[in-house]
């Protein structure tokens, strides 16, 4: 069985905007290998938020966001369950991470994701066993 990377919505969003520059290219490139390798795994957060950010700041039509996110929704997808935010919550207190950032962090880590790909949080960083990787990040082959 191949690596399970857990993507969030930053690469996809930046994948999707043509201002992006290289960056985007970058993104779109790893996306693409993550979704035809079998690698790719999202949560439903980040479906949400990839639709919010699409219509919202990139001025994607809604139409068009749905049907990424449909498209997106192919992939797998973990469920944000009850015990998984409380889990979340209590990572929150404990360690100097955003609520959502750690909502991301929880469901790499209960998915089985050995690496979380963000522009978010610090690259290199390990934490519940997943590994964060910013892929524009200068130490990122």
């Amino acid at each position: 069985m191949s690596e399970r990377v857990f993507i969030d919505t930053n690469i996809l969003i930046y994948a999707e905007d043509a201002d992006a520059g290289p960056k985007g290219v970058l993104a779109e490139k790893v996306l693409k290998s993550l979704i035809l390798s079998g690698q790719a795994v999202l949560s439903t957060q980040v479906l949400q938020e990839f639709f919010t950010v699409a219509t919202r700041k990139l001025k994607l039509p809604a139409e068009v966001a749905r049907m990424r996110v449909e498209t997106y929704a192919q992939l797998d997808v973990i469920l944000l369950r009850p015990e998984l935010i409380l889990s979340a919550i209590d990572l929150h207190r404990l360690r100097p991470i955003s609520f959502w950032d750690a909502l991301i962090i929880r469901a790499a880590a209960v998915s089985g994701c050995s690496r979380l790909l963000s522009e978010d949080l610090q690259h290199g960083q390990l934490i519940d066993g997943v590994r964060i990787e910013n892929p524009f990040h200068p130490a990122t082959p």
